[in-house]
């Protein structure tokens, strides 16, 4: 009986460390995609980007719940912030010229656009998600987006954008022949 359960035994050691083999060496499933892609949309831009912040967050965030242990996530987090002018707001009322002088009234500096590099960002760690982990990380990047996004808003980046428009059409219009020139924003 003793021999029978050794045998037993080793029998199923080896179709463990077989499954174990297998899975970790085996062999790796392929991918294909087949895409049908459409131009659903075009429109006309006309917004001149002038700055572009970059912006890190080390991100911790927490699923906390009362039957299952809680679950973290740590990421680090990229994203981007640009501001910039919408000259199709621009009319023929708000550039006045008077020989050699020319003042322009450019339209209010405003943020184009936050959004999160998913390249760029990495997830660094997570704790006891298991099947959790992507409803994890999705909540936790909108979180890391909306921080950002309240972070931008705080910052100087409407007055960089307005530094900048004048340092891009004070050349531009030099270039043209005006000695003068008044760039100012409504």
């Amino acid at each position: 009986m003793m021999k029978f359960l050794k045998i037993v035994f080793i029998i199923v050691i080896l179709i463990v460390i077989g499954w174990f083999l297998l899975v970790r060496f085996g062999n790796r499933p392929t991918s294909e995609s087949k895409h049908q892609l459409l131009i659903e949309r075009i429109e006309a831009m006309g917004k001149l980007e002038l700055v572009k912040y970059r912006f890190s967050d080390v991100l911790e965030h927490k699923n906390i719940s009362a039957y299952l242990p809680d679950a973290s996530v740590l990421l680090i987090v990229k994203a981007d912030a640009v501001g910039c002018v919408d000259l199709t707001k621009l009319s023929p009322q708000d550039i006045e010229v008077i020989d050699d002088s020319v003042s322009i009234r450019l339209p209010a500096p405003e943020i184009c656009y936050v959004k999160i590099d998913h390249e760029a960002s990495k997830v660094y760690d997570t704790k006891m998600a298991f099947f959790r982990e992507a409803t994890l990380v999705d909540e936790a990047f909108k979180s890391a987006e909306k921080e950002v996004y309240k972070e931008v808003r705080n910052s100087d980046i409407l007055t960089q954008t307005k530094e900048n428009a004048i340092h891009v059409f004070r050349p531009l219009l030099e270039g043209l022949g005006f000695s003068k020139i008044n760039v100012h924003f409504e």
